[in-house]
């Protein structure tokens, strides 16, 4: 029996090229540089903590004014109280 074109069925060929595609895969791989993302929900975390270090800092102002008003120590500055209260008769007045 004879057997023609022995070189057109190579089945080393085709494991040959898998083989060499896995390796350039792996190069890809470990060619690749680190990186950080941090999410959406991370980052609101972030603004949450910075947020209760400011809540805590109210939290003790506010509690200064109620000994302050307890006491009878409380002051109000009645320019001050006028100035912010201002900007609110004059819309009322123009409408």
């Amino acid at each position: 029996m004879k057997i023609n074109e022995t070189g057109r069925i190579n089945p080393i060929n085709p494991y040959q090229r898998n083989a060499e595609a896995q390796r350039q895969e792996q190069i890809k791989k470990s060619s690749r540089k680190d990186e950080v993302s941090i999410s959406d929900e991370a980052i609101q975390l972030l603004k949450a903590q910075n947020s209760s270090k400011i809540d805590a800092e109210r939290a003790n102002k506010i509690e200064s004014l109620k000994q302050q008003v307890s006491a009878g120590t409380y002051q109000v500055d009645a320019a001050k109280l006028a100035d912010s209260l201002a900007p609110y008769f004059k819309q009322s007045s123009e409408n």
